[in-house]
């Protein structure tokens, strides 16, 4: 599942509760995929700390336990959605796209930006009559800027979405994702904030 996951995101994957609150101090997440069973704890107890220190993350559990009060349990918890193992990719790859529309405020899959028509459930983007091939990555860094419309991100703010907790990252590589970006979008789709970043554009 990992891979599977990691293809079409990207993704920090830890095994134990101790590391995950390590990495939730260090970063801002989209979403948790949280296991309710883990060698060193209880992920329900984990969820309901989140919450009461005031997390909005979204969560959806992933778990094998598959009784009602289970199910109730992890709701009341603070879990936006509950999937019991085994289950299809393709079913947690369509609720991932809920869960993450719903948080975004945008409930409608389909954006237009000036000659641009995206499609965030089937991650498809028209550039007019013509369909644009991106690659996971560039997919992952549109789709930052289409989730924060008009705010200006840095390149760490980028990286952070991009790569794993952790990772080496050259200096100049969110350039290089951001010109193949222009390149496929047109030039307008990412405007360059002078002493800040990037944000989205208006596509003309």
């Amino acid at each position: 599942m990992r891979e599977q996951v990691a293809a079409l995101h990207s993704v920090d994957w830890v095994t134990r509760l101790d590391a995950a609150r390590e990495h939730l101090q260090s970063a801002a997440y989209d979403l948790i995929l949280l296991d309710l069973m883990l060698p060193d704890g209880l992920g329900i107890a984990f969820l309901k700390k989140l919450r009461a220190e005031g997390s909005v993350t979204p969560v959806i559990i992933l778990t094998a336990l598959d009784q009602i009060s289970d199910r109730i349990a992890g709701l009341d918890a603070g879990a936006d959605d509950y999937m019991i193992k085994p289950f299809d990719l393709s079913e947690l790859s369509s609720r991932l796209n809920a869960v993450a529309r719903r948080y975004s405020g945008n409930p409608n899959p389909l954006i237009e930006i000036g000659d641009l028509r995206i499609d965030l459930a089937a991650r498809t983007v028209m550039h007019g009559a013509r369909p644009v091939e991106l690659t996971g990555r560039e997919w992952a860094l549109f789709e930052a800027f289409l989730q924060r419309p008009g705010i200006a991100m840095t390149k760490a703010q980028l990286e952070d979405r991009l790569y794993a907790f952790g990772a080496e990252v050259e200096s100049n590589t969110i350039e290089v994702h951001v010109s193949r970006l222009r390149k496929k979008l047109g030039h307008g789709a990412i405007d360059t904030v002078r002493g800040i970043g990037y944000r989205l554009g208006t596509a003309r």
